[in-house]
C-alpha cells in the first residue's frame, strides 16, 4: 500500500480526480467529513444510545455520542502525531500539498463515526439482532437466504451497519453521506465479508465491515484507496493503515473511560483508580491530586495522564511497525502486547466484573433483547406481508409506524429484512423503548 493511494479525496460519484494541493485549505474535503458527519441523523441518534449503563438515569456517565467525541478527540491527536513523522519519512506527500492536518482530521472523522451503526442498547442490542434470527421468530427465514446472507444476520455487526449507513444511496441522495474514501478506509476495522468467519486469528479478521447488499461500495472503496486483497476465494482485505489508529484511540477511550464512569457511579471503589491508572503514569503530583475535592476531578485527573501516555505508546508502535502495516504483515491491534498490556487488561477486568455484570446493566440489558426481538418481528413480518400482497389490518397500522424511506420493494428477502434491521438500529435507547410500548399496548395500560 502507499500513502498517496490511501490519503485518497475522492468521493462517490466524482469523474475527476481531486488533487490536495488544489483544495480550500478553509474547508478542507477531510474536515468536511467531520462535520458532515456531526450533522448526519443517526450521529445524533448516539446522544441516547447505551456506552456503559444502558438507560442510565444518572447524567454524567457516557452516551455513544460523547464517546465517539472523546474517541475522535484522541483519534486526531493519534493521526497528528504520526502525520507529522509520516511526512519526515515520505517528502512526496509534503510537495503534494498534504500536512499532518491531514491524517488528524482522517482519523477523527473516522473514530467520530466508529459507533455509527450500533443498535440501541450497547453490545447486546447486535446480538439480539443476531439471536432473533439465530434462534428466534427470525430463522424462519433462513431456507430462503444463501449461507452469507444469513451470515449477516445472524452475526449483525454495527461496524457493517456504519458502513451501510453512511455510504447507502436512498432517493435523492446518491452516496450516503458522500464521504472522501480515505476516511472511508481508516473507519473500516474488518475490511471482510461475514464468512469464513474468523478464518484467522488476525485483528483485521476478528469481525466483518460490510454486508452482501454493499458489497459493491466496499469494492470500489478498497480498489481506490489500494487495499491489498488477502484471499482469491473470498472478499477479504488487509486494513487501510490509519484503521489501527481508530481501533486505538476506541481502546483508549473504552479502557480508561469506562472505568472512570465505574468509579464515578460507585461501582468501582476510587482507590482502584489510583492503584490501576497510576501504573499507566510515570509521575503523579500527589499534592494535586489529593487537593482536588471530588472524587470525578480525582478521576478525571488520572484519566487525563492515562490517556496521554496510552496515546503516545500507540504512536510509537505504530510508527515502529509502518512498513509492516503497509504490507499486510501487522496482525494485532496497537496496544495488543504494548508495554501497558498487563495494566490494560486490570483495567478491563475490574470494569467487566464491576460494571459489564453488575446487576443495573444486566436488567437492563434483558429488557433490550426483548424490545428489539418484538420491534424486528411485527416489522418485518409486516413488510414482508405488504410485498407477498397479503398484508392484515394490523400489518397497515405497523407499516404506518416505519418511514417510508423503508418500505422496501426489493425481490430479495435478504435486501428487506436488512432494512428493517437498520431501521431498528438507528433508534435511541429511548425510541426504541417508547415504541415497544406503543405496539405491545403498554402506554395504552399505563
Amino acid at each position: 500500500m502507499n500513502w498517496q493511494q490511501l490519503l485518497s479525496l475522492k468521493r462517490f460519484g466524482d469523474t475527476e480526480k481531486r488533487v490536495r494541493a488544489e483544495q480550500d485549505e478553509t474547508r478542507l474535503g477531510f474536515e468536511v467529513d467531520y462535520d458532515r458527519i456531526v450533522f448526519s441523523s443517526p450521529f445524533r441518534s448516539l446522544q441516547d444510545k447505551t456506552q456503559v449503563i444502558p438507560l442510565s438515569e444518572t447524567d454524567f456517565v457516557h452516551t455513544r455520542l460523547t464517546h465517539s467525541l472523546e474517541v475522535s478527540v484522541v483519534g486526531r491527536t493519534l493521526g497528528r502525531k504520526v502525520g507529522q513523522e509520516l511526512l519526515k519519512r515520505h517528502p512526496e506527500l509534503v510537495e503534494l500539498g498534504y500536512t499532518f492536518n491531514d491524517f488528524g482530521a482522517i482519523v477523527a472523522a473516522a473514530s467520530l463515526m466508529h459507533d455509527i451503526g450500533n443498535p440501541p442498547f450497547g453490545h447486546s442490542g447486535e446480538k439480539a439482532i443476531g439471536e432473533y434470527f439465530k434462534t428466534g421468530k427470525g430463522l424462519k427465514y433462513k431456507e430462503e437466504l444463501s449461507a452469507i446472507e444469513y451470515q449477516d444476520l445472524i452475526d449483525f455487526e454495527g461496524n457493517a451497519n456504519g458502513f451501510k449507513i453512511v455510504t447507502e444511496t436512498k432517493a435523492g441522495i446518491e452516496g450516503g453521506l458522500r464521504l472522501s474514501y480515505a476516511t472511508l478506509g481508516a473507519f473500516m476495522k474488518y475490511p471482510k465479508e461475514s464468512l469464513p468467519k474468523k478464518p484467522t486469528s488476525a485483528i483485521s479478521d476478528k469481525k466483518y465491515g460490510f454486508f452482501q447488499s454493499d458489497k459493491d461500495v466496499f469494492l470500489d472503496l478498497v480498489q481506490e484507496v489500494g487495499l491489498i486483497s488477502k484471499s482469491n476465494e473470498h472478499t477479504a482485505y488487509y486494513r487501510h493503515p490509519l484503521a489501527f489508529l481508530v481501533e486505538a484511540a476506541d481502546d483508549i477511550c473504552y479502557t480508561i473511560i469506562d472505568f472512570e464512569d465505574g468509579i464515578n457511579l460507585g461501582l468501582i471503589d476510587e482507590d482502584y483508580a489510583l492503584e490501576y491508572m497510576s501504573k499507566l503514569i510515570h509521575r503523579i503530583n500527589r499534592e494535586k491530586y489529593y487537593a482536588l475535592e471530588h472524587t470525578k476531578d480525582r478521576t478525571a485527573y488520572l484519566r487525563a495522564i492515562a490517556i496521554s501516555a496510552l496515546i503516545d505508546e500507540a504512536v510509537t508502535i505504530f510508527l515502529d511497525n509502518e512498513d509492516k502495516i503497509l504490507s499486510g504483515e501487522f496482525h494485532r491491534s496497537l496496544l495488543d502486547k504494548c508495554k501497558y498490556e498487563a495494566q490494560i487488561n486490570d483495567i478491563i477486568k475490574i470494569s467487566v466484573e464491576k460494571i459489564y455484570h453488575s446487576k443495573e446493566v444486566i436488567e437492563k440489558e434483558v429488557a433490550g433483547y426483548r424490545i428489539i426481538a418484538d420491534l424486528l418481528d411485527v416489522f418485518t413480518i409486516a413488510l414482508n406481508n405488504s410485498f407477498h400482497g397479503v398484508s392484515s389490518s394490523y400489518d397497515d397500522l405497523i407499516l404506518n409506524l416505519l418511514p417510508k424511506e423503508y418500505h422496501s420493494t426489493h425481490p430479495s428477502l435478504y435486501h428487506r429484512l436488512i432494512e428493517v434491521c437498520s431501521f431498528i438500529s438507528k433508534m435511541s435507547d429511548g425510541y426504541a423503548t417508547r415504541l415497544h410500548k406503543k405496539i405491545t399496548g403498554a402506554s395504552i395500560s399505563n
